[in-house]
């Protein structure tokens, strides 16, 4: 397991580094431009006020925006659909990328057994997505001392520990998806569709009451973005965690069952008899 860690955890490097420092220099950019939107504010209000009610409440709450968790919530609300890109592309691709490109059988053929496997891999991508965070967080540390912006370093830290509780179940979510599904593009796109639906329908039930049953079966409705410095919900962030916990384990049962692939794509794995035919019809 600790091989096939450091191997992972290797080949996570650049990613690391890309996503990380790109993070890291958003928070660089807004950062110092909070006390400029101080300078601005009764024109910034007057301007808002102008904006049709429905769309201030898709985008969230910019009566705050004055405010450090109003300001760092207004960009944080979106964050979990692009950083969660990788999550889901890194999920889906943990074990099946290397099955469809004919490498896993042979790794396998080598003394490893599939759980050493599967949770050293498992690890390494936790471990990439918490090192993303930390790049950012420091990003967006760093300048906090310049700044009006009331928060401190700690503080800073919780909606990134939000953040990677969206990261993990959504890449949870595409690594189960691609030990139930025929290929790494269909889980990738699944996982994809629920992340954009889980925003979409998070930010149109502030406007639509009645698509707030809905809202509440999906992540993005539990994340609390920039409003996490005022004090994470734990009840939200274990629960999260706690499915993001099952689909891995679930992943992991489906993947000590399943036949490995040479390579390519697989099957839908129809029943026998969805799958037959007469004979005059071949």
């Amino acid at each position: 397991m600790g091989t096939e860690f450091r191997y992972a955890l290797g080949r996570y490097c650049g990613q690391i580094l890309g996503w990380g420092l790109t993070l890291a220099g958003l928070g660089l950019f807004l950062i110092p431009f909070y006390d400029v939107f101080l300078e601005q504010k009764e024109g910034m209000l007057q301007l808002i006020q102008g904006y049709p009610k429905a769309l201030m409440a898709f985008f969230g709450d910019f009566g705050n925006f004055f405010e450090p968790a109003g300001f760092l919530d207004t960009y944080f609300s979106y964050l979990p659909v692009i950083w969660g890109i990788f999550a889901v592309l890194a999920g889906s691709g943990l074990v099946s990328a290397d099955e469809e490109n004919g490498r896993l059988d042979l790794v396998l053929a080598y003394p490893v057994g599939r759980s050493a496997l599967f949770f050293g891999r498992l690890a390494a991508l936790v471990l990439a997505m918490a090192g993303i965070m930390a790049l950012g967080w420091l990003g967006f540390s760093v300048t906090l001392g310049t700044s009006s912006l009331a928060v401190t370093w700690g503080e800073m830290a919780l909606p990134f520990v939000a953040l990677l509780a969206q990261m993990l179940i959504y890449g949870a979510l595409a690594l189960f998806l691609s030990m139930l599904l025929p290929s790494r593009r269909t889980a990738a796109w699944v996982a994809g569709l629920v992340m954009v639906a889980s925003y979409f329908l998070s930010s149109l039930s502030r406007i639509n009451e009645n698509l707030k049953p809905v809202a509440q079966l999906l992540p993005h409705d539990y994340y609390q973005g920039g409003k996490a410095v005022e004090g994470l919900n734990l009840a939200w962030l274990l629960g999260l965690l706690g499915v993001s916990a099952a689909l891995a384990l679930l992943a992991w049962v489906l993947f000590l069952r399943r036949d490995i692939r040479v390579s390519g794509e697989g099957g839908w794995r129809l029943p026998a008899w969805l799958s037959w035919q007469p004979r005059g019809w071949r």
